[in-house]
C-alpha cells in the first residue's frame, strides 16, 4: 500500500490562505505524500461562482505551483454535471487502487453532509480529515452522530494502514476568511495582499476579477 494522499476541493473563488494553511497543517500532520486541490464546477449546495472555471482554475495552479507535492486536480471543472464528491471518489479509487485516500472538509461541510448525494458511501472511498478548532465541541445530528461514531479514529497516522473508512479530527487554528469577504475587499478597492498567495492576488488584479460592475 502507497502512502495516504489528500483531496482539497472547493469552488476556490478565489483560493486563499483560509484554504491553504489547514490543508498544508494537515499534509504534515498526517504525513501525506501530496496534496490535491480540485476546483469544483458546479456546486451542489452553493451559490455558484462568481470567476469562470479557467479562471478559478488559473488562480489554483498559481497557488498550487511554489508548494511542495501540491498538485491541482481539474477533472470536476472538467464536467457539465454538478460536482459531486462521490463520483470524484469513485474516480480516484478507479485511478488509485492502493494509495489511502484522504478527503479534507472544515466543521461546516461536515455539518452539511448530510445533504450531500450518497454522503455515507463516502467512506468506502476516502478517509474523512475535518478540521476542527480545539476545544470546540460540535452538536451533531443523531444521523450524523452515529456516522461519526462509526468512522472516527484517534491516531491521525491510522490513514495509511488502510485504503479508506477512517474519519479523523485535526485540530487547527483556521483563519477567519471567506472568499465572500474577499470578494467585498476587492470590489470595495481593497488589497488582497497576505491574504491569498502574492501571485494570485497579481493575477486577479490583472484581470481584473470581482471589480465591481460598471453602469
Amino acid at each position: 500500500m502507497k502512502r495516504a494522499i489528500g483531496i482539497l476541493g472547493g469552488t476556490f473563488d478565489p483560493i486563499h490562505l483560509g484554504h491553504l494553511q489547514p490543508a498544508l497543517e494537515a499534509m504534515q500532520t498526517l504525513q501525506l505524500a501530496s496534496l490535491r486541490l480540485m476546483p469544483n464546477h458546479i456546486p451542489p449546495h452553493r451559490p455558484q461562482p462568481v470567476a469562470t472555471g479557467s479562471q478559478r482554475l488559473a488562480m489554483t495552479l498559481l497557488a498550487a505551483a511554489e508548494l511542495p507535492d501540491v498538485t491541482v486536480d481539474d477533472r470536476e471543472l472538467r464536467r457539465l454535471t454538478p460536482s459531486y464528491t462521490i463520483d470524484t471518489l469513485i474516480e480516484l479509487r478507479q485511478e488509485l487502487p492502493d494509495t489511502p485516500l484522504c478527503f479534507l472538509m472544515g466543521m461546516d461541510s461536515l455539518l452539511g453532509l448530510p445533504n450531500w448525494h450518497r454522503w455515507q458511501e463516502l467512506t468506502e472511498y476516502a478517509h474523512l480529515v475535518v478540521a476542527i478548532r480545539p476545544g470546540w465541541q460540535p452538536e451533531l445530528s443523531c444521523e450524523l452522530a452515529e456516522f461519526v461514531a462509526t468512522h472516527q479514529v484517534d491516531d491521525p497516522l491510522a490513514v495509511h494502514q488502510q485504503l479508506a473508512g477512517h474519519l479523523i479530527w485535526l485540530q487547527n487554528q483556521p483563519l477567519a476568511l471567506s472568499a465572500t469577504e474577499l470578494r467585498t475587499r476587492l470590489a470595495q478597492g481593497n488589497s488582497l495582499d497576505g491574504l491569498v498567495p502574492q501571485k494570485v492576488a497579481d493575477y486577479i488584479r490583472q484581470q481584473g476579477i470581482y471589480r465591481p460592475a460598471v453602469l
